[in-house]
């Protein structure tokens, strides 16, 4: 390892294929808080493989010796011993096959086609003998087969076929390699781009459910101190009828009671008349 952005990328890849996004933000998220915002930057732009290249990530990690050893045997056939056809033919047999239990395991299924898949990405890669451009065990998309392919062999065909094959690939014109350069860099520019606008639009997506996330919440909040005022507002009227209440018992007992007074001062009036009429 190198440091932390390619310990990153070594747990990415191995990630279970349906987690690969929430994994590459947790992860870029770490190298952010480390303080490696360029690897940050750099993981957040990785894009997930196709299920058959990440069935082919998951053999490199968990089934390294026949692995490797698919690698050996193309090695000798891209030297002209083809006494190892039959080895490289059963170890892609055993490779596709554990890539169908690897695929079945995670819930995945393990179609015709995407087995195919996986078996002419191995051959390409074992052709190559290595991952390049993509790190080992961390391919972003499937590979074809370059000119020599010593899955051929694996295929059924005769050794003479293969080696009329090797015989024309060897040695191809520098027009031809430098088309085949620019293919690749165009492919790879072309994935690139595809790769950040899918990026981009998970960005807005994210931004978007964000927006309205705080729009609810908003709202949410403001419906509840609304629900909130107005039961304050009911406690408040229910207390003005209740102090209303009492204010009008009060009135009515102070008119009773003035009632009474001004009775019993004419009762007195009426008294002091009577007593100086005796006089």
């Amino acid at each position: 390892m190198k440091g932390s952005y390619d310990e990153a990328v070594v747990a990415l890849y191995q990630a279970p294929h349906d987690a690969f996004v929430a994994e590459r933000k947790r992860l870029a998220a770490e190298l952010k808080a480390r303080g490696d915002a360029a690897g940050a930057a750099r993981l957040a732009k990785l894009g997930r493989p196709t299920i058959s290249a990440w069935a082919v990530n998951q053999l490199y990690w968990h089934a390294r010796e026949p692995f490797d050893a698919l690698f050996e045997t193309a090695e000798q056939l891209r030297t002209g011993d083809l006494g190892a056809t039959n080895a490289h033919r059963e170890l892609l047999a055993k490779l596709r096959a554990r890539a169908a239990k690897l695929l079945g395991a995670a819930g995945h299924g393990a179609s015709e086609a995407t087995l195919r898949r996986v078996t002419t990405t191995l051959s390409a890669l074992a052709a190559a003998g290595s991952f390049d451009p993509d790190p080992p065990g961390a391919l972003a998309g499937d590979r074809d087969p370059p000119g020599f392919d010593p899955s051929a062999m694996a295929l059924g065909e005769q050794p003479a076929t293969v080696e009329r094959r090797v015989t024309a690939t060897a040695k191809p014109t520098a027009k031809s390699h430098a088309t085949s350069e620019a293919e690749r860099r165009n492919a790879k520019a072309a994935r690139e781009r595809a790769a950040q606008e899918a990026a981009a639009e998970r960005r807005r997506a994210q931004e978007e459910r964000e927006r309205r996330n705080a729009e609810r919440r908003r709202l949410e909040a403001a419906q509840k101190a609304a629900k909130a005022e107005r039961q304050r507002c009911l406690r408040d009227v229910e207390q003005r009828e209740k102090e209303l209440e009492r204010a009008q018992k009060a009135l009515d007992a102070a008119r009773e009671e003035l009632a009474r007074a001004e009775s019993e001062l004419t009762d007195v009036e009426g008294e002091l008349a009577a007593a100086k009429e005796e006089e």
